[in-house]
């Protein structure tokens, strides 16, 4: 089937299939490990807390790490931030565009955990509050220019107040250059499945906006099943390419009406995982690089024989011998692990 580009304002995303940003996940390294494998449309970060940035710039004049990378690396690449003051929102809007000179600025209105809804009331929070969505929405419009602003919702807070369509106006009317909805309400955190003939309904309340899905897209077919069965202009993949990095390949040939190319054999996808490590270590040094990368290791192994064991051992590591070890004896259908060439430096 042919899938045409999609068209954040003047930004043309080919193929429109985008990487959503994942807290704890999406940093630069992981980004990178998903471009050496192509097919993806537009790169995220994870979300920034847009008070926390400017706390930072202010007192100890350095950036969060979650910007690590941003400055230097390819584009397109949007930035996602979270808040729910205007002006605190505007002077990080301002600084992405204008000093990383980012592709689009991404609005979080979706996270539904706690610390930023109930404590934070920003996030799906404000799902229940539109005008203020639309004044964070229409400053950072005003400051970003000519940079795109997008916002990411949820179907509503509950799925007895789902107000989607609604919100989706709203959106629209402030200037945003693109919606992505993730089809379950905050309360279903990712519980249960995603509601994608919901997400589709949206589309008819919007006039001249893209309208992006999200939710249980864990295969290449079934990111051409949502461009066949449901009206959007591009779909966002989250949790299934964590441990999948090369799911965007996939979904892209997919989407050209190609083979779609096989999943890596067991020894390749450890490969991967471990060129993965090393870009994490080289940023954040072997103890803390190895402990933020239990998490992504874990994934890797996901859905995989002899998974369990390897998360059990894994979830302990805290240095390169212990984590290549882990790896040789664990890690589902791996050979030995060459350690004179791929361990990390200590």
């Amino acid at each position: 089937m042919f899938v045409p580009p999609l068209h954040i304002g003047d930004l043309v995303i080919d193929p429109p299939v985008l990487q959503a940003p994942m807290a704890g996940f999406t940093n630069a390294a992981f980004r990178e490990v998903v471009r050496q494998f192509g097919g993806v449309g537009l790169l995220a970060t994870e979300m920034v807390n847009a008070r926390g940035f400017v706390w930072m710039d202010e007192h100890v004049a350095e950036h969060p790490d979650r910007l690590w990378g941003v400055a230097e690396e390819a584009r397109p690449l949007a930035v996602q931030i979270w808040d729910n003051d205007p002006e605190t929102m505007a002077k990080v809007g301002r600084r992405l565009t204008e000093e990383y000179q980012v592709s689009v600025v991404d609005i979080n209105f979706g996270c539904p955990v706690k610390q930023v809804t109930e404590k934070a009331h920003s996030g799906s929070y404000l799902l229940r509050e539109p005008q203020r969505m639309f004044q964070i929405i229409n400053r950072l419009v005003e400051v970003c220019s000519p940079t795109p602003v997008t916002a990411k919702i949820r179907l509503g807070c509950s799925r007895d107040t789902v107000n989607c369509n609604e919100v989706a106006k709203v959106v629209e009317e402030a200037g945003a250059a693109a919606l992505t909805v993730h089809g379950r309400t905050a309360r279903d955190m990712f519980r249960g499945s995603a509601d994608w003939d919901r997400i589709s309904e949206i589309k008819q309340h919007l006039r001249n906006i893209p309208l992006i899905g999200n939710g249980d897209l864990d295969s290449a077919e079934k990111v051409v099943a949502a461009f066949k069965n449901y009206d959007v202009d591009g779909v966002m993949i989250a949790r299934a390419c964590l441990g999948r990095p090369w799911l965007f390949a996939q979904a892209a040939a997919a989407l050209r009406g190609e083979a779609i190319p096989p999943e890596p054999t067991l020894d390749e996808q450890r490969e991967v995982m471990l060129n993965h490590y090393r870009l994490v270590v080289d940023r954040f040094g072997e103890e803390k690089g190895t402990i933020l990368m239990r998490k992504y290791a874990c994934c890797y192994a996901q859905g995989k024989r002899g998974a369990r064991f390897f998360r059990t051992h894994v979830a302990k590591v805290s240095s390169s011998t212990e984590f290549y070890g882990v790896v040789r004896e664990y890690f589902p259908g791996s050979e030995p692990v060459n350690t004179t060439t791929t361990e990390v430096a200590s």
